[in-house]
C-alpha cells in the first residue's frame, strides 16, 4: 500500500526530497537548515534565501485579524535570518485566495505585511497572486545576506556546549504567534560579541526543534525541564510542545557562559536568557536518576509541532 504523508511525517518526508535536489558550485549550504546560503558573484558576504507560508486553519483561523496574518508571515521568514545571524532585505508575496475574498481583508492583509517588513527595513518588491479553491495561503520568499564570519548552521554544536533560548516558551498559548518580533537584532548582537556554533529559532517547539539541531550537530543533548523560561499560565509540556516561540536556541561554549550572561543582562534587560542544558556524546544515556533533567538522543523530548502528523 502506498504510504502517506501523514503515516511518513514531515522530517522523513524532507530527508527523502533533500538528497535529490540538485546544487551547484554556488550553493554553500543547500536545504536542510533554517536558509538556504549561496555564493553571489562579486559579493564578500553570503545571499541568505527563505520561503514559508501560513495557511488557513493551519497557521490562523478564519476570524484572526488580516493585519495580525500579514505580520506573523512576514516575521515567520524573518525570524530565520535571525536563526543564521543574517540581514533579510527583500520580500516576494504570493498570494492564493478565494474569488469570494473580501477585497477589503486583503489590504488589511497587506498594512500586516508592510508593517512587519518595515520594522526591518525591508522592501516588498513583487510576488504573484492566485485564485484556489481551498484555503488561503500566504508565501513569503526573503533575500538577505550574512558576513561569512558571522553564519551560524544548525550542524556547529559541540559536546559539552551550554544551550541557551532566548524569551520564555509557550507564549503562543495567549497569542503571541501573531504579534512577535524576531530575534533579529539579538542575534547579530551574539555574533558580534561571541561564537555561536549553533543555532536556529524555535517555530515548531522546543521538543520538535533541539532533537533537529542536535541530530544536524550530531550530538546528544540534556536540558533541566525545570530550568525552562515559562510564559505566563503555561506548563512545563506546553513550553515543549506548543511551538510557535519564535525565540532563539542556540549553543556556545561554556567557557563564555559568565561573560555571556552578564553582557546580555546589560544589552538586553527585559529579555531573559536561559541556559536549559547542554550538548553532549550521542551515545550517552540518561543521567543519574533526577527527574530533572532528561537526556533524550536525537528524538522529541516532548512532541512539538510537525506537518502531516496525526491530530488526536
Amino acid at each position: 500500500m502506498t504510504q502517506s504523508l501523514r503515516e511518513l511525517g514531515e522530517d522523513k518526508l524532507l530527508a527523502r526530497i533533500f538528497p535529490q535536489l540538485g546544487r551547484n558550485s554556488r550553493v554553500v549550504v543547500p536545504a536542510g537548515d533554517d536558509c538556504a546560503v549561496v555564493k553571489f558573484r562579486g559579493a564578500k558576504d553570503w545571499l541568505l534565501l527563505k520561503t514559508d507560508c501560513v495557511v488557513e486553519e493551519i497557521h490562523f483561523t478564519k476570524g484572526t485579524n488580516a493585519r495580525a496574518v500579514g505580520w506573523k508571515a512576514m516575521m515567520r521568514a524573518l525570524s530565520d535570518f535571525a536563526a543564521m545571524s543574517g540581514m533579510p532585505e527583500f520580500a516576494l508575496i504570493t498570494l492564493a485566495a478565494a474569488g469570494k475574498k473580501k477585497v477589503s481583508w486583503v489590504g488589511e492583509l497587506y498594512r500586516g505585511l508592510n508593517r512587519a517588513a518595515a520594522r526591518f527595513d525591508v522592501a516588498i518588491v513583487g510576488g504573484e497572486t492566485s485564485e484556489t479553491a481551498g484555503p488561503t495561503v500566504i508565501v513569503v520568499s526573503v533575500a538577505g545576506f550574512v558576513e561569512r564570519h558571522r553564519c551560524v548552521l544548525r550542524s556547529g554544536g559541540k559536546t559539552n556546549d551550554d544551550l541557551f533560548v532566548t524569551g520564555k516558551l509557550g507564549g503562543s498559548l495567549r497569542g503571541r504567534h501573531l504579534n512577535f518580533v524576531p530575534r533579529i537584532d539579538e542575534a547579530r548582537w551574539l555574533t558580534e560579541n561571541f561564537k555561536v556554533h549553533a543555532m536556529m529559532d524555535l517555530s515548531d517547539g522546543l521538543g520538535a526543534d533541539l532533537p533537529r539541531l542536535a541530530r544536524a550537530s550530531k550530538v546528544g543533548f540534556t536540558i533541566d525541564r525545570h530550568a525552562l523560561p515559562l510564559s505566563p499560565g503555561c506548563s512545563i509540556q506546553q513550553a515543549i510542545s506548543n511551538g510557535e516561540d519564535y525565540e532563539l536556541l542556540f549553543a556556545t561554549s561554556p567557557r563564555d557562559r559568565s561573560r555571556l550572561e552578564k553582557m546580555w543582562r546589560k544589552k538586553f534587560p527585559k529579555l531573559p536568557l536561559t541556559r536549559i542544558g547542554r550538548l553532549h556524546q550521542p551515545s550517552l544515556r540518561a543521567v543519574g536518576s533526577t527527574s530533572r533533567s532528561a537526556t533524550i538522543n536525537h528524538q522529541p523530548i516532548a512532541p512539538g509541532y510537525v506537518h502531516f502528523r496525526q491530530r488526536r
